[in-house]
């Protein structure tokens, strides 16, 4: 299993000389399991990793995983390149949408006027939609298993546990922690993982007035790593206010708190 990361900021695309060491796309993961492509959230990241996908010509397949549909993680959807190519299948899954709406509502959505020039129909690929209830368990292709839970987000979100040949990969983010039952739940979806990737937008001084935007700290990435005994966190959604040396000074912190910890920068591969 390989993780790339393609963006990892979140709410907004930040570029600029502040944040070249970390980047400023909004978020996109790759993970590759064997021939398969699993992304996970489709924000600006995802035009880059769309070309790098077309110039492989012997991959014509990928799948679309979204934790939610706020505009930081679909906004690069129309720009997708493998879109347009002839004879690509791509799956676009979502689980925070029923029954008041679907995945295909939001795509046809994002393109549309005044948003968007032209519609979903500019596409060439074969694009399937799949939506699902937060906490089902997905198997997208043989050997690859998807377990779901629901996040503490406006609107709803969904975090991931990939499993594949042995190895387990987990996606928490957008969310403020939940206490109880539902925490529970986000550290069975943690459980021994090799890596957890963490929402930590914020500093604890800074979501003491945020509390219910939905997004979260590395303190409690941390708490939620050692309680499930995850391998390695990785922080991940980065505040577009936070430049590098901000995030150098909250990477250290955060590694020293749990060594091993890494913030997630453009451009990483974590190889599992």
């Amino acid at each position: 299993m390989r993780v790339r990361f393609w963006g990892v900021r979140g709410s907004i695309a930040c570029p600029g000389a502040d944040t070249i060491r970390y980047g400023g796309n909004t978020p996109c993961i790759e993970v590759r399991c064997g021939d398969h492509v699993l992304i996970f959230d489709a924000g600006t990241g995802l035009r880059q990793l769309g070309n790098a996908l077309v110039k492989d010509s012997a991959r014509r397949e990928a799948d679309i995983f979204l934790t939610h549909c706020h505009l930081d993680h679909v906004t690069g959807l129309p720009f997708f390149a493998p879109f347009f190519i002839d004879g690509y299948k791509v799956g676009i899954w979502a689980g925070n949408l029923l029954p008041d709406g679907s995945v295909e509502q939001v795509m046809r959505k994002i393109m549309s006027s005044p948003l968007f020039p032209v519609e979903v129909e500019i596409f060439r690929a074969g694009i399937t939609y799949h939506d699902f209830v937060s906490g089902d368990v997905l198997k997208p292709h043989p050997g690859i298993t998807l377990h779901t839970a629901p996040l503490d987000h406006p609107d709803g979100a969904s975090g991931y546990r990939l499993e594949y040949n042995g190895k387990v990969f987990a996606l928490i983010s957008d969310t403020s922690g939940f206490p109880g039952q539902r925490d529970r739940e986000l550290v069975a979806l943690a459980r021994n993982a090799d890596l957890i990737v963490y929402d930590a937008t914020f500093t604890e001084e800074e979501i003491k007035t945020r509390e219910t935007w939905g997004h979260s700290t590395w303190n409690r990435g941390v708490k939620l790593a050692d309680e499930a005994g995850a391998k390695t966190l990785c922080l991940f959604h980065h505040d577009p206010s936070h430049d590098d040396d901000v995030m150098d000074a909250l990477a250290a912190d955060a590694a020293d708190a749990r060594p091993g910890t890494l913030t997630a920068r453009e451009g990483q591969i974590i190889d599992l």
